[in-house]
Order: C-alpha cells, then structure tokens, then sequence
C-alpha cells in the first residue's frame, strides 16, 4: 500500500473515533454538571473535560472562562480547533475522499450523510444532548459498515489500527484527569456519581456490575479500565488490538517489522500482566501519564515506519 493511503486510512480511523470520544465527554460533563448544581458542590466539569481532549492550552488563548457554553462552542463547532466534533468529521470526510476506491459504498454513505447533516445540526441548549447522542450513533454507524462491508485487507487493517490507538489514548486521558476519584475516600454522593460518569464515558457502567456483580469501587473502576480485556476500552483490550494489527500487517509484508512492533508488544506485555495493587500502590497518576505518552511515542513509530518512511 502507498504510504499516503496508509496514512488517509489511519487517520479516517483515529478522527472518527476522537469525534465520537468528544461526544462522550462531552455528555458526560453535561450531566455532572447538572448534578453538581443540584447538590450543591463544587465541579469543574468542564475545565476536566478540556483536559482530558487535550484542548486545554488552546481554548484558554481564545477563552477566559471555561463555562459551558464556551467549551460547549470550543469542543463541537470551533474552526480553530483540531480536536472539535465538526473538524474531526471534516478531517475524516477529507482522508476518505482520498481512498474512496478502498472505502465501501455503506462506509463512504454514512461519513458523506454525517457530513451533511452536521453542517445544519443545532446544538445550542436542549438541543444539546441528542446532538451528542447523534454523533454518536454516526460514528457507530461507520464503524459498523466497515465491521460488516469492508475487505479484510490492509486498508481495514490502518483504519482498525488508527481507531484501536485513539481509544486508548481517550481511555488513558479520561482516566488521568479523574485519578484523584479513585484513590480511597469517603463515598459521598458526589463522589459516587462520578465513579458513574467515568464508566458512562466509556460505555461501561452496566459491564462493571457484569463483571464485578458489586457496587462501585474506585479499585475495582481501575481495574476494570486499565487491565480487563473483556472491556473494548480497556487500555489492554485497545493495546492489544494495536499488536494484532501490527503483526497481521507484518505478515502481510513478507514479516517486515520495525520499531513500533516492538514498542507495541512491550506496552500490551506490560498491561496484560499488571496488577492493579501494584500500579495504585506506585502512583495511579504516574502510571497513566507514561501510559499516555508511550501512547503517543508508538504513533509516531508507526507514522515512521509506515507512512513517513
């Protein structure tokens, strides 16, 4: 495959996911900030929520606060920001257009009418949350075409690798911003409801009580995120999926392996034989942000071995 179509299709897969992963966040904030006005407590839904999108340094050079409208505006519609729901969608529409012959007829349909239909969508006040519900659907829709249509060829095999790499990074984000949550605390009601909110921003709540059939518990929230491979989130689920990938990839090209082969199988090693004792006892906080940055150093290694080399 031609580099630069390595490169579309890999990118298709990371902003189709990021503008999904925004709409959850995005959800989720509204929510707890509606709870915490309601009992009264401090939050800082939305100043987490610029964080975990690594938005937070750009929107404060346009913003002075970081009220809902503010982010809302910044993280949906804002030209100026890379990581928006609409630019997200206009990026992914504009790598698909450049491998519409790899792309299946259902897959190309659902981006191109996501498209459309997002350049007149309203997502001002009530409006808001079936926006976000929409956006989310689209993206489950395009995933699903390429589940159910699409060659299992190289072209299926960047955009699975592209999308496993930016649910990781989203996991490893979500979970760094709200790392004091899950340290031991006393479980007051507000404390509880974001335990809620982390498993709702990775459509995880009913699996938790699947698999741990008890109440929440900050541990056991970890855990589930962190380590489980039953969760498609997990960072082992996620990192494991980018080794698969990799390696049929590898195959495909007469076994040709580079860096990121081996920095892909370390960091899935690594999580596949964490203990979750062990990563709280050494600093949970730590532990994420290496995750999050060995995340971004296997992206550029596979940037450099497939697509800039």
């Amino acid at each position: 495959m031609l580099s630069r179509s390595a490169d579309s299709l890999f990118w298709l897969g990371r902003y189709t996911e990021r503008a999904a992963n925004v709409a959850r966040g995005l959800s989720v904030a509204l929510r707890m900030a509606g709870l915490s006005a309601q009992l009264g407590a401090e939050g800082d839904e939305w100043r987490s929520l610029l964080i975990a999108t690594g938005c937070e340094p750009a929107f404060f050079e346009k913003h002075e606060e970081a009220s809902q409208e503010n982010v809302v505006d910044f993280l949906v519609r804002d030209p100026d920001n890379p990581t928006g729901i609409i630019s997200c969608f206009a990026a992914a529409r504009h790598n698909a257009r450049s491998v519409r012959t790899a792309l299946t007829v259902d897959m190309w349909g659902a981006l191109n009418d996501s498209w459309n239909a997002l350049r007149h969508a309203e997502f001002q006040g009530e409006r808001l949350p079936g926006f976000l519900e929409w956006v989310r659907e689209r993206v489950l829709l395009f995933n699903g075409a390429a589940h159910d249509t699409m060659l299992r060829g190289e072209p299926w095999l960047f955009v699975q690798l592209g999308t496993a790499l930016e649910r990781a990074d989203n996991t490893a984000r979500l979970l760094d911003v709200k790392h004091h949550l899950l340290a031991p605390a006393q479980q007051a009601t507000v404390e509880y409801a974001q335990w809620q909110a982390i498993l709702q921003s990775v459509s995880a709540l009913r699996a938790y009580h699947w698999v741990y059939k008890d109440r929440l518990e900050p541990a056991k929230i970890a855990e589930l995120l962190i380590l489980r491979p039953e969760l498609p989130r997990s960072l082992t689920a996620c990192h494991g999926r980018v080794l698969e990938v990799l390696d049929r990839i590898a195959a495909g090209q007469a076994g040709r392996r580079g860096e990121c082969h081996r920095m892909a199988g370390e960091l899935h090693a690594r999580l596949r034989y964490g203990r979750i004792e062990e990563i709280l006892s050494a600093g949970l906080h730590e532990y994420l942000t290496d995750m999050i940055m060995r995340t971004a150093e296997l992206g550029n290694e596979i940037e450099a071995f497939y697509i800039k080399a």
